[in-house]
């Protein structure tokens, strides 16, 4: 008898997925080469539907700011309807500013803030209660090794601060929930190779920053794809609350 896939029967939310050289599809075209069924949400020019059919006729793709709750409350509606369940949602969506702390204006602030911080909020409250009527589910909340290290990559402070939020966040989530048998997660990649990073890291430092890794290369969106496989299936099923490091050994620490 054939190996069952892990994630057969399943369905997974992923916000900000529509890139297709981004974090959010490559983990997307993992999860459905696992049996998942993929809701792909995304803001309207990144046309979230025709990134879904790349995927596969199963698959659907739907247009939901997450920055807006009625919007994150309206998409998780309809995937339920569309697909029947939400078993897996992967807070994938974000922005980062290369600004230094005197430079960052309280507009900088609230678009960063507001994508990575209030967008995992809210788009886990959307998905919560279908998690809970099912008395199951696993969220993966997509931080940054600059939280851990204190930026000094390629995000300015603000970006820092709202992936840092982000992993305390999870983390209480992960405390409140559990009884409901709902897990949440942390991944922190280091740097990945993605279009929200091509072409900003000049060669002189990425040397430097090559030699900081003892891996010796820049991480490839599959790379973090595999890990939020894992904390997704029932492989990781006593996981929560932990944060996983994907940065190829940048940032080791006890």
């Amino acid at each position: 008898m054939s190996q069952s896939l892990l994630l057969d029967g399943k369905v997974a939310v992923i916000t900000g997925g529509a890139g297709l050289n981004g974090l959010g599809f490559a983990t997307a075209r993992m999860l459905a080469a696992q049996g998942a069924r993929i809701a792909l949400l995304d803001l309207e020019q990144a046309n979230p539907a025709a990134a879904a059919a790349e995927l596969g006729p199963q698959h659907i793709g739907l247009v939901a700011n997450v920055t807006d709750k009625a919007a994150c409350d309206a998409a998780a509606a309809e995937i339920v309807k569309r697909l029947g369940r939400i078993d897996v949602l992967v807070n994938n969506a974000g922005i980062t500013q290369p600004r230094k702390t005197l430079d960052i204006t309280s507009a900088d602030y609230d678009a960063v803030l507001d994508v990575s911080l209030r967008g995992t909020l809210f788009m886990s409250q959307a998905v919560i209660p279908t998690m809970q009527a099912q008395k199951s589910g696993s969220i993966v909340c997509i931080s940054s090794v600059s939280a851990q290290r204190g930026g000094g990559i390629l995000g300015g402070p603000h970006y820092s601060a709202a992936k840092a939020g982000v992993l305390g966040l999870a983390k209480a989530m992960a405390r409140e929930f559990g009884a409901d048998n709902i897990r949440v997660n942390c991944i922190t990649p280091g740097l990945i190779a993605t279009d929200i990073n091509k072409g900003k890291i000049p060669e002189d430092k990425r040397a430097a920053i090559l030699d900081g890794i003892p891996l010796g290369r820049i991480g490839e969106p599959s790379d973090v794809g595999g890990c939020i496989v894992f904390l997704a299936s029932d492989l990781s099923k006593y996981c929560t609350g932990i944060t996983l490091d994907v940065n190829g050994g940048m940032l080791i620490h006890g």
